[in-house]
């Protein structure tokens, strides 16, 4: 019976410590891969890491998605003095996305790296668990200052798996590059705006800051300050017209860099944009809302139709979807711009549907490129044909991409499409359809070639092995499924967005305090530790 208590105790403790080990998994997992060094080592290590922050992800996110917040305090210390962990339904979708991408891409990346990439596997895996540590722990975050930490340390990683698609293109190299210089200048604005949040306030908790902004609309610093946070994550975020590292580095990354990447980097970006536009500043900021009406619109528009246009034109699948991306991003600055609950939502979930969607098609072109050693529509010719299963996957994608209803990219369009209506814009809902019919174009020259297209001398062209095959399917098992069962993207976009707006981030009472159970006293922890936080809150 002793046994039992303790055994219950330990699980309580271990479940407190949930926000930590999500980052700590992985992060530990980097320098255990260069340990070992044995390429098999290094991939199931990976695997399993991913793995356990998926299962991690979903429990946060399942413990927030009908409102509250965690909050976690780093090494006992409460904020906002110490560094503090805070998940609500917002960053835990973003989790849970980042999180699941990462698994799915793992079994996938094992058979296409080896066709890619003949050396340096074990800094691959340790360089992704850097990427992935790096990623969410921008979203997990609650401390202003970590976002810029974290944002360098998935950079940085990025920047190195980029190149190492120089063994296939040399042009990777120029494109890392170009990566590098653009993504220290996105840095370096944005640790400018913190610096400024700092100046005016003396806090770099968000939660403090959101608390201690108020009052001070008219203040150049403050207003100086989110000048730069926005222009430094809208580089981060490739927002136009500062997207131009974004086709380079999506086109000449191994295949496996690009699907992981392209489902969650600029997804994490906007989600920190997201963060500061409406906790941080909140929406009644005169000078905000103008910035948004004025500015955020007509930026979104040119990337919906500049981006689609361009893909229209391109000859590279992996450089048309990029393109495509850009476009994507657009109907999420979008979003953000309307100002209301539909949109924001809309925002959330399109985060979380085109990572799905963009994730299975890249992983598409991926299993052309291990067959036809090219991404170039010259020499993908007829492979939907010889590739039956790979071709229904790239179909399911392109409807999703130009949301077809039934799958998961129209559920984001048609709330996007209420949120114009709400808003009496009706000429931007008609814009957001246009934009959608571009889609179709460049999705159906796709089908075109891989379908119609006269086969090329890829006679013995098959499906990729299952390692490759498996993931997508589920992927694209999961852009028909969220396409219709929206209960947990719906659900946690819409509890998001009513949060956002309200501006539900301040010192208030979490709804779970999971610092209160420290690793050393799992007896009674859940009291002492309401008692040794409540005041802080």
């Amino acid at each position: 019976m002793a046994g039992d208590v303790e055994i219950r105790e330990v699980a309580m403790t271990l479940h407190a410590q949930l926000p930590a080990l999500q980052i700590v998994v992985p992060f530990m997992t980097a320098p255990l891969i260069v340990f070992f060094g044995k390429r098999e080592t290094a991939w199931w290590l990976a695997f399993l890491s991913c793995s356990v922050s998926l299962v991690i992800s979903y429990l946060l996110l399942m413990q927030v998605i009908g409102g509250g917040f965690i909050s976690y305090q780093m090494g006992g210390w409460a904020p906002p003095l110490g560094i503090e962990y805070r998940i609500d339904a917002a960053n835990g979708l973003i989790l849970f996305l980042i999180s699941l991408v990462a698994t799915i891409t793992m079994p996938f990346a094992y058979r296409s790296i080896q066709a890619e990439i003949t050396r340096s596997h074990t800094l691959f895996y340790a360089c992704l668990m850097l990427c992935f540590t790096g990623l969410m722990g921008m979203v997990i975050t609650g401390d202003a200052f970590n976002v810029f930490v974290f944002l360098e340390v998935s950079s940085l990683s990025t920047y190195v798996l980029v190149a190492m698609g120089a063994e296939r293109d040399k042009r990777a190299l120029t494109a890392a590059f170009d990566y590098l210089i653009l993504g220290t200048i996105g840095a370096t604005f944005f640790v400018i705006g913190i610096g400024f949040l700092y100046m005016a306030t003396g806090t770099l908790n968000m939660a403090d800051l959101a608390d201690r902004i108020q009052g001070q609309e008219s203040s150049r610093t403050v207003r100086a300050g989110f000048a730069f946070i926005v222009v430094g994550l809208g580089l981060k975020a490739a927002m136009v017209p500062l997207h131009l590292w974004l086709p380079r580095a999506y086109t000449y990354a191994p295949s496996a860099v690009t699907v992981f990447l392209a489902a969650t980097a600029t997804k994490a970006s906007i989600y920190v944009m997201l963060r500061f536009m409406f906790s941080v500043y909140q929406p009644e900021f005169v000078f905000h809302t103008n910035v948004l009406q004025i500015l955020f619109i007509p930026l979104a528009l040119l990337a919906m139709f500049g981006g689609s246009f361009v893909a229209v034109f391109q000859t590279d699948m992996k450089r048309m979807l990029a393109y495509s991306s850009i476009g994507q991003i657009g109907y999420m600055l979008l979003g953000i711009a309307m100002l209301n609950q539909s949109g924001v939502s809309a925002t959330m979930v399109h985060m979380f549907n085109h990572g799905i969607t963009k994730a299975v098609l890249f992983m598409g072109v991926g299993a052309f490129v291990l067959r036809a050693g090219s991404s170039f529509y010259d020499n993908i010719g007829g492979l939907g044909r010889k590739m039956p299963v790979t071709g229904a996957v790239i179909v399911i994608g392109g409807l999703s991409l130009i949301g077809i209803p039934g799958t998961a990219g129209f559920v984001s369009k048609w709330l996007l499409v209420q949120a114009a209506f709400e808003n009496d814009m009706w000429p931007i809902a008609l814009l957001i359809v246009l934009s959608s019919l571009l889609a179709v174009i460049y999705v159906w020259r796709v089908f075109e070639v891989i379908y119609l297209q006269a086969p090329n001398e890829w006679s013995e062209a098959s499906d990729p092995p299952m390692t490759m095959l498996v993931p997508m399917i589920i992927l694209a098992v999961a852009c028909v499924y969220f396409g219709i069962f929206t209960d947990l993207s719906l659900g946690a976009a819409g509890t998001a967005a009513e949060a956002l707006l309200n501006g539900s981030f301040g010192m208030a009472e979490p709804s779970l305090d999971t610092s209160a159970l420290p690793l050393d006293v799992p007896h009674g922890a859940g009291d002492a530790g309401a008692d040794a936080t409540g005041g802080d809150h």
